[in-house]
């Protein structure tokens, strides 16, 4: 048998707190923790007796609502997962709720095995964000943000998009960026739903916090290429350029290649497009020597910051220091 329950007292009345519960699923949810858990909890209507949905493979339907106060969920039992899930709003005094989920519930087949292992870990770190909302939705700060546990951020990664190789875009900035192009790609990793659309985030996130080993590389080539006569980095290589409303273009201009990186911000993705004009001999050598490792830098750049953005309170976090 399961009972599982999460609760947190948020400082704000009942009257104000309960009726987050009926948006649940809807457009206008403030309560599901996107873009960390997708897909989100998405109804087909309205919160209602009836109204069917669920988030990702898990499927249910409205069993019980009383409006501003309570919402249960039937689970689907095709999983394995048997019972109910439920909200309560209820009133802890003229400025505070006492808001709960429960699980009430069996489980059989693989779920024997899946809910101890994972299932209710990731089902806690959800309920702990999804409270960490609540508190958010009524003007007040967790006092102590939820944190993931290790096994929890494994799992989580596992998950994590990935960047491909996709054609390069064709953008009035990158139509200007450079005199020439001698080699160009481009690489794109899906935008989930509640992630940051401001590009200028993006490409913070994208180069301002790479992964240890990019840093090592890149520090590598801070220390060899005074040897060969091209000059050091700058404290700014990947300085902002140029700007519209969904794509930021950064860039340098040195001695042996000029180049630019296009970030832009799509409905459904982001994509990063880099531009390179060699200039002489040295920046022959230099370029064919970094066409070896920039795929795989950029991918990995890439996925960081998508990785990184999808995290509770990360997007506010890289918003603020745009």
């Amino acid at each position: 048998m399961i009972r599982n329950v999460h609760e947190r007292l948020v400082p704000a009345p009942v009257a104000q707190v309960g009726p987050l519960l009926d948006r649940l699923g809807g457009p206008d949810d403030v309560l599901w923790p996107v873009p960390a858990w997708t897909p989100p909890m998405v109804l087909d209507g309205p919160v209602a007796l009836g109204a069917a949905g669920g988030h990702g493979p898990i499927r249910y339907r409205v069993t019980a609502h009383e409006p501003g106060r309570r919402v249960e969920f039937t689970v689907d039992p095709g999983l394995g997962l048997h019972g109910t899930h439920t909200f309560t709003a209820e009133s802890a005094g003229s400025d505070a709720t006492l808001l709960r989920h429960v699980i009430d519930g069996r489980t059989s087949g693989a779920m024997l095995v899946g809910w101890p292992l994972v299932v209710r870990w990731l089902h806690d770190a959800v309920l702990e964000d999804l409270l960490d909302n609540a508190e958010r939705a009524v003007g007040a700060e967790p006092a102590r943000q939820a944190r993931w546990s290790p096994w929890v951020r494994l799992l989580h990664r596992l998950e994590a998009d990935r960047a491909v190789a996709t054609s390069v875009p064709d953008t009035p900035l990158l139509a200007t960026a450079l005199p020439r192009v001698d080699w160009a790609d481009a690489y794109a990793v899906p935008a989930r739903p509640g992630a940051p659309t401001d590009p200028q985030v993006w490409a913070n996130a994208v180069f301002g916090d790479p992964p240890p080993w990019v840093l090592g590389l890149l520090d590598l080539r801070q220390l060899l290429v005074g040897f060969v006569g091209i000059d050091r980095a700058g404290a700014t290589p990947f300085a902002t350029v140029a700007r519209s409303g969904d794509e930021v273009l950064l860039g340098s201009d040195e001695r042996h290649l000029d180049f630019r990186v296009s970030v832009r911000r799509e409905p459904t993705r982001v994509v990063v497009t880099t531009v390179v004009c060699v200039n002489n001999a040295r920046g022959r050598v230099y370029s064919a020597l970094v066409r070896l490792v920039h795929p795989a830098i950029v991918r990995a750049m890439l996925a960081a910051a998508a990785y990184r953005l999808s995290r509770p309170g990360r997007a506010v976090a890289d918003a603020s220091t745009s």
